[in-house]
């Protein structure tokens, strides 16, 4: 599948369209460059979610727990900084994947194989006029 976001606005249809096909699958991966959009896209799911927190990116906590008007847990993992597989179990990576809620994982390569199989996992790239293209294999 294929998901094109040329402005802003048009941010709200593509995030139902896109929860609408991961289903009930609560572990989204976010692959893509620096600056191609992954927290802002992570934002707006968020809020579609209904997170009743402020939603930023977790780069220097590596998890930011936001709650939703229903009180669910959104979970948003940043793994820009780890360098070695074996550091996310320090902060109990395992436990948020097997939580049941919504797991939101932003440079997931360094833990690819430790994902469930079940982990939907999003391409995001910038096209030629800056639009944001996400593909789901």
């Amino acid at each position: 599948m294929k998901i094109v976001i040329r402005t802003k606005r048009e941010m709200p249809k593509a995030v139902k369209k896109l929860l609408n096909y991961t289903g009930k699958n609560r572990l989204i991966a976010f692959y893509g460059s620096m600056g191609a959009g992954k927290t802002t896209i992570i934002k707006a799911i968020c809020e579609s979610l209904g997170a009743t927190d402020a939603v930023a990116s977790p780069t220097f906590t590596l998890v930011n727990e936001y709650k939703t008007s229903d009180g669910d847990s959104l979970y948003h993992i940043d793994l820009y900084r780890i360098k070695k597989r074996d550091e996310v179990f320090d902060f109990g990576i395992e436990e948020y994947l097997s939580s049941g809620f919504y797991c939101f994982m932003e440079w997931p390569e360094v833990i690819e194989d430790i994902l469930p199989p079940e982990t939907v996992k999003i391409r995001i790239t910038v096209g030629p006029d800056e639009e944001r293209i996400l593909e789901i294999p």
